[in-house]
């Protein structure tokens, strides 16, 4: 019997950048459903996983990347080249937001557990819309965020819920300065702090609002109520804001917390 003759006639390989994960900022599961994601100088192409996979950028020297498997070119340095990531939900559970990108990703195989390597997607939370749906026994907080003199609605706030020194949960307002940040996990019972009662069904916490650098919006009661929205809604880095809170206009409420419990509040800002 002849051996089977086969001949290569054409030959694909290339070198991925690296991939994007969204996930559900409150449950921090994937969101599997298609989105809007766009990166000036980059191409991107979901995969049957619902990983956003970076498979070409254009900067000279990423470019060599494309093509080199057994040792990734040296040039340029780890992380020093960045991009900026847009991501829009056309349903409406997630609000729009922006996210730093830096590339090249750690090639290294031994570096696999990183979270800057190569093997690892970046995870990117998305937050939920005023509208989205609640678990049954998660702590709501409907938050309407406002300039403390004009009255103007704020959007693009990121709130942030702490309590004991730990951080619970995050949200961001939509141009309506509107906004839902959602606690699960909160004890039916626990260990109260007050000698007098051993345990309680709810936690004192506190939420705080920051108005972004840029991005955020402000829109008159006038506007907001005929229900036009600006021609560019907020999109921001929560990262990048949270990492500047301190240097940038914000505000901080108690709340009580409890298993179920639905609130509604007002979050007032100045700003300058």
């Amino acid at each position: 019997m002849s051996a089977l003759l086969m001949r290569e006639t054409d030959r694909l390989e290339r070198r991925v950048l690296g991939a994007i994960e969204f996930l559900d900022a409150t449950t921090r599961t994937r969101v599997d459903t298609p989105l809007d994601v766009r990166m000036d100088g980059a191409r991107l192409l979901r995969n049957r996983r619902g990983l956003y996979v970076i498979t070409h950028a254009e900067h000279p020297l990423l470019a060599l990347h494309a093509d080199a498997f057994e040792t990734a070119p040296v040039q340029p340095v780890l992380g020093s080249v960045a991009f900026t990531l847009l991501v829009d939900d056309r349903s409406g559970r997630y609000l729009p937001r922006s996210v730093a990108v830096t590339l090249p990703r750690d090639p290294a195989p031994a570096n696999a557990g990183s979270p800057a390597s190569l093997f690892r997607p970046i995870e990117v939370p998305l937050y939920p819309a005023a509208t989205a749906p609640v678990g049954l026994n998660w702590s709501v907080l409907r938050v309407a965020v406002r300039d403390s003199t004009s009255g103007d609605a704020l959007g693009g706030v990121l709130l942030i819920v702490t309590s004991g020194g730990n951080t619970l949960a995050r949200g961001l307002s939509d141009w309506r300065g509107a906004a839902l940040v959602a606690v699960p996990g909160v004890p039916v019972t626990t260990w109260s702090e007050t000698p007098a009662a051993v345990t309680v069904n709810e936690i004192n916490a506190q939420i705080e609002g920051v108005f972004p650098g840029s991005g955020g919006t402000r829109i008159s009661a006038a506007q907001l109520s005929s229900g036009r929205a600006p021609l560019a809604l907020p999109q921001i880095d929560p990262e990048v804001v949270e990492s500047q809170r301190a240097a940038l206009p914000r505000s901080t409420q108690a709340v009580t917390l409890a298993t179920g419990r639905r609130q509604s509040l007002f979050l007032v800002l100045a700003l300058p």
